[in-house]
C-alpha cells in the first residue's frame, strides 16, 4: 500500500492536490484528527482491505495541537507503518493573495490580519515541513505543472526533484521580482527595441533572438551563468533549499532577458537532480 499524508500551509494547495490524487485513484480522506490518524491507519491497513493509495489530509483546521503531528507520525513510523509526507507550500505573497482574492479568513489569524495568521502557522508546522518527503512549492505553479508534478511522483513513481528552478525574465522598469533569489541584468547587451523590424517582437522570436545572441558578449554572459548555477544548485539542495527563482532582468523585460533566460533554460535542461521552469513576466509589457 501507499500512504502518503497531504499536509501544509493553508492556501498552499493541499485541497488540490488532494482532488488531483483522487482523480489518480488514491482513496483520499481529510481533515481527521491528529490523534486518529493511528486508528484510520489501522483500519486501511488491515489484510483484507482493497484500498492500496491512500492520501490523508491533515492541517491546523483539524487540531489546534498540531505540534504533536510530527511526534505522532513518527511514533508510527517507529511501529512500522510505512507512509510519506507531502507538504504543500508557497511564499507569503502568494499566499496572502489568494485569501483576499477568495476572502477567506484564515483559520489562525483571530484578529483578522492574514499576515499574522500565516505567521502562527509556518511555527506550528514548522517541524513537519522540515521532516517532509517532498515539498511543493505552490508560489508560482499552475495548476497544470502541479498536476504533473504530482502525477511525476505519485502516480509514474519517478524520482523527486528536492529543488525546483525557476528562470525568469523581467523588466527593471517593472520592479525586480520580489521572490527573485538571484538578479543578473542583461542591460550591457545591445538593445534590439532601436532596430525597428524587431521593436515590436520579442525573445521568442527568431530574428531578436539571433541578434542578441550573435554578440560575443551573450554568449560569455551565458556560458558564465550556466557554470555558475550547476556549481550552486548542488549546494543548494545539500543545504535543503526548495524553490530557487534566477531572475534575468533587461530594461523592459520583452527581448534581451527573454532570449537569456530561454537559452539558459535550454542550457540546464537535464542537467541533473532538480525540476526546472520557464517564465517571462513582462513580455507583453512595453519597451525593452
Amino acid at each position: 500500500m501507499r500512504f502518503v499524508v497531504v499536509t501544509g500551509m493553508s492556501g498552499g494547495g493541499k485541497r488540490t492536490a488532494l482532488k488531483m490524487l483522487e482523480d489518480a485513484g488514491y482513496y483520499c480522506v481529510d481533515n481527521l484528527p491528529v490523534s486518529l490518524v493511528e486508528r484510520f491507519m489501522e483500519l486501511i491497513s488491515m489484510p483484507d482491505s482493497e484500498i492500496n493509495k491512500v492520501a490523508l489530509g491533515m492541517d491546523v483546521r483539524t487540531d489546534q495541537s498540531f505540534q504533536d503531528a510530527t511526534r505522532i507520525l513518527r511514533e508510527l513510523r517507529e511501529k512500522g507503518y510505512d507512509f510519506e509526507i507531502l507538504f504543500m507550500d508557497a511564499d507569503e505573497q502568494a499566499l496572502i493573495k489568494r485569501y483576499k482574492e477568495t476572502r477567506r479568513i484564515h483559520p489562525l489569524a483571530s484578529d483578522g490580519r492574514v499576515e499574522e495568521g500565516i505567521r502562527k502557522e509556518r511555527e506550528i508546522l514548522e517541524n513537519i515541513r522540515r521532516t517532509a518527503d517532498y515539498v511543493i512549492d505552490t508560489s508560482n505553479l499552475l495548476t497544470r505543472e502541479l498536476k504533473e508534478e504530482l502525477d511525476r511522483i505519485f502516480v509514474n513513481n519517478e524520482d523527486y526533484n528536492s529543488l525546483m528552478v525557476t528562470i525568469m525574465s523581467f523588466g527593471f522598469k517593472n520592479g525586480i521580482p520580489a521572490d527573485a533569489d538571484l538578479v543578473f541584468d542583461v542591460r550591457f547587451l545591445p538593445n534590439p527595441f532601436y532596430i525597428d523590424e524587431m521593436r515590436t517582437k520579442t525573445g521568442k522570436d527568431p530574428e531578436v533572438r539571433d541578434y542578441v545572441m550573435s554578440f560575443q558578449e551573450s554568449r560569455d554572459f551565458l556560458e558564465k551563468l550556466t557554470d555558475m548555477l550547476l556549481f550552486l544548485i548542488p549546494n543548494y539542495v545539500k543545504e535543503g533549499k526548495y524553490r530557487l527563482v534566477v531572475a534575468i532582468g533587461c530594461t523592459g523585460g520583452k527581448h534581451r532577458s527573454v532570449t537569456l533566460a530561454n537559452a539558459l533554460f535550454e542550457e540546464m535542461k537535464d542537467q541533473g537532480e532538480y525540476g526546472l521552469k520557464l517564465y517571462h513576466r513582462d513580455i507583453n509589457n512595453g519597451r525593452t
